[in-house]
């Protein structure tokens, strides 16, 4: 069975390389050139030998010098060809893959992010897809010169002595249990090994982002502790590799250096008794001695194939994860915004109770409606749903009447903005991430009315280069309350007609809050809006409020009713409305 799943692992891959077959048969040829002047060598010893030192022949004197300088040119020629056309087939490969990876990332549902750590996505693009390459496209290169390069060989030396060629051949069945059991090791040694890096990669990428917490709360011991442990587990795994690799290698070549001390004592003996030339000795010993070094790479390229099958499954495993369901199939044009959640209730896999229970709510077209609650009561979770991020458990969402699962994704994101509590700003100029996702082009009126708008303008005109200026990785060159700015001009840009404000003013400081606030009085004319926050001073101006608790609707009204009612709303007003 596992040789069954192996075989259709490599199949598939090999699949890759049908588009480079053109180039891929060219670096065949190289092989096969490569090969040829491999088995040329012991063939013209005989004649060389015999011809000079015993039958004094003038011509070959002249000749061989040369013939061996071509015999070595074509082994050049041949042997770039291959390597050359090999390895470009190979990085084409290798770019598809990730290509298909990336793709693959960018339709994956929001979950599986939450039950992947990015460390171990990062090892797949990096660590895994190399070693697919080598399986693909070395493994084969090695394979057929090197297979050519035997058959040769043991052709010319059944030619010169089939009995005694033989006997030479009773190294190949011990050389063949040795290999596959030192196959199964390093497969699995290989699929632990991938598994390791990525473990390593998570824990290097989480200090790096986490470095203000290391050191803030004196977690450098901690982090060494843990970076020790999977750096170290990796050591290990490598070493059982090396193993694996290193036994396999000097019993092989012990079981052939037996069977060459079989076929030198017999021989001798045949000189003895003049039954064979010195050219004839010497070409058949030079032949099998050949023999070692392809049979060598041969049994080593088992190790480069586990390796990659094993890599194969990792990559594979990316590719074939279920994308976001996508089913719609209607366009959403002239939004209104009109939103209902009927009866929706939501749970997330692996738990056992509703996040969402029994929520029942419409919003109106143009009508600004904020959620409040404490802190896990469901609040981003209801707004999850309007994108489809999460799919409801039961009931539906519905968006001027028609319901959000027959809509396709792209139409419905569409006409969505979001600005959220973790602020995704890309390491490019400021403009690139204001017209993020406009396709490149830009309206430079309207990027400044969004900046405008966002108050966001002020602190671009103060950068070195404007809107060039770059913002760094996850905008660590702003400020908190800049990066924050910046996502609202992004949001504005995109002028949709729906927008989410997902904690967006956590990040400002007094006076940019307020700013901001008198932006959105101005950004929800004519758009529905949705503002998750705790800070009530952000939302007191809202249309409606809704009360969340538990995953329920608690209570629902204006500021001034829920104040009046003395109720849920009442109590966390007294709780958050001083911060």
């Amino acid at each position: 069975m596992k040789t069954e799943k192996s075989a259709k692992l490599y199949i598939r891959l090999l699949g890759y390389l049908r588009p480079y077959s053109l180039v891929f048969s060219i670096s065949i040829f190289g092989m096969i050139l490569a090969a040829a002047t491999e088995v040329a060598l012991p063939v013209v010893i005989k004649p060389f030998l015999d011809g000079t030192f015993i039958n004094k022949d003038p011509s070959l004197m002249t000749w061989a010098p040369i013939a061996l300088i071509l015999i070595f040119l074509v082994r050049g020629v041949g042997g770039f060809i291959a390597q050359y056309a090999s390895a470009w087939v190979g990085n084409k490969m290798v770019m598809d893959l990730r290509e298909e990876m990336f793709e693959k990332i960018l339709v994956l549902p929001l979950k599986y992010f939450h039950e992947h750590s990015s460390g171990s996505q990062l090892s797949k693009f990096t660590f895994d897809v190399s070693l697919v390459q080598y399986a693909a496209t070395q493994v084969i290169t090695v394979f057929v010169k090197d297979t050519l390069t035997v058959v040769g060989l043991l052709a010319y030396l059944i030619y010169l002595d089939w009995q005694l060629t033989l006997i030479s051949l009773i190294m190949l069945p011990p050389i063949a249990l040795v290999v596959r059991y030192f196959n199964g090791r390093l497969r699995w040694a290989s699929r632990e090994t991938q598994d390791s890096v990525g473990a390593v990669t998570e824990v290097v990428q989480e200090t790096i982002d986490c470095n203000k917490v290391v050191k803030i709360f004196s977690g450098q011991a901690a982090a060494r502790e843990r970076f020790f442990e999977v750096s170290n587990k990796l050591r290990r795994l490598l070493m059982k590799q090396t193993m694996a690799v290193a036994a396999n290698v000097p019993i092989v070549q012990f079981i052939a250096a037996i069977a060459t001390a079989i076929v030198i004592y017999h021989v001798m003996g045949q000189v003895r008794a003049d039954q064979t030339t010195v050219g004839g000795f010497v070409s058949y010993l030079a032949a099998l001695l050949m023999l070692t070094s392809p049979i060598k790479r041969l049994t080593g390229i088992m190790e480069h194939l586990q390796r990659g099958l094993a890599a194969c499954e990792s990559v594979f495993g990316l590719i074939d994860e279920k994308q976001e369901d996508d089913a719609g199939t209607r366009e959403l044009k002239n939004v209104r915004g009109e939103l209902i959640f009927d009866n929706v209730s939501f749970k997330y896999p692996d738990s056992a109770e509703y996040a969402l229970e029994g929520i029942d709510l419409t919003i109106k077209p143009g009508e600004s409606v904020a959620i409040v609650g404490s802190s896990g009561s469901g609040k981003t979770t209801l707004a999850n749903m309007l994108p489809r991020f999460f799919a409801p458990s039961k009931g539906k969402v519905i968006i001027d009447g028609q319901e959000i699962s027959g809509i396709k994704l792209k139409s419905l994101r569409a006409n969505i903005a979001l600005v959220s509590q973790e602020v995704s700003l890309f390491n490019d100029s400021v403009m690139a991430n204001v017209i993020y996702g406009s396709g490149g082009v830009v309206d430079l009126e309207q990027v400044n009315a969004a900046s405008d708008a966002a108050f966001a303008s002020e602190f671009i005109q103060k950068l070195p280069d404007g809107y060039e200026s770059l913002v760094g990785e996850k905008g660590m060159k702003l400020s908190g309350g800049q990066r924050q700015r910046l996502a609202i001009a992004r949001a504005l840009y995109k002028d949709a007609p729906i927008v989410i404000m997902d904690e967006a003013t956590s990040a400002l400081d007094a006076n940019s809050e307020r700013l901001v606030k008198e932006a959105f009085e101005k950004l929800r004319q004519g758009r529905t809006t949705i503002i998750i926050a705790h800070r009530f001073s952000t939302i007191e101006k809202a249309d409606r409020i809704v009360v969340m608790d538990n995953g329920r609707i608690a209570e629902v009204g204006t500021h001034d009713e829920l104040m009046k009612r003395k109720g849920r709303y009442e109590k966390l007003y007294a709780v958050y409305a001083s911060e």
